[in-house]
């Protein structure tokens, strides 16, 4: 049970970047005794793949906290993330972790169909984020990439972290961060709404 909120966990926090929590988990492994990955996911913690994913998540990080490139990003973001997030959740529900003795009864790095899980777990978050920022870039003058990206950004290191040292606090987390975004996006459609509604009585 714990392998498959780990894997849940790790995939939504794709959603919400897709590099963090594959960085996350490899330096987790490289680095420390919290994380060690299966044999068909230990490429994720040699250099190269650090290395090329620090410099995606450096430019994600920039591009994604600027108005209008952000919305492109999300769009080009709209197969990586839920990729990403069918890799980590792979990974991470296969590897023995700090809450996570026993993964292997759970599963093979081999079978598709944790891949496609993760897949679409990741894909909520970032369907709530990608549908709000736009509406929220107009309602903010642009000002609120910035702030909304820094918050998604914290709340993806806090659930990969958490994902692997304690899955169940990580689970209620990440419930209170999906709440977050639904509320985020019905305030925005709400605001755009009264807005039209305004702007149409003057006219």
């Amino acid at each position: 049970m714990l392998e498959i909120i780990t894997g849940v966990v790790l995939a939504a926090s794709a959603g919400l970047n897709a590099y963090i929590p594959l960085l996350g988990v490899g330096l987790l492994s490289r680095f420390t005794e919290w994380v060690s990955l299966p044999s068909g996911w230990s490429w994720i913690e040699n250099d190269w793949s650090l290395g090329i994913l620090a410099v995606l998540l450096a430019f994600e990080i920039l591009v994604d906290k600027v108005p209008a490139l952000d919305s492109v990003n999300d769009v080009l973001q709209t197969l990586i993330r839920p990729a990403s997030g069918g890799m980590v959740f792979a990974a991470g529900a296969g590897s023995d972790t700090v809450a996570v003795s026993d993964p292997a009864a759970f599963v093979d790095s081999a079978d598709i169909w944790p891949v496609v899980l993760g897949a679409a777990v990741a894909l909520v978050p970032h369907a709530l984020k990608a549908l709000a920022r736009p509406i929220l870039n107009v309602l903010t003058a642009g000002a609120g990439a910035a702030v909304a990206s820094t918050f998604e950004d914290i709340g993806a290191v806090v659930l990969t972290v958490l994902a692997v040292i304690a899955p169940l606090v990580a689970l209620v987390v990440l419930g209170f961060v999906i709440f977050i975004l639904v509320r985020r996006l019905r305030r925005a459609l709400r605001e755009r709404r009264t807005r039209a509604i305004a702007g149409a009585s003057l006219s």
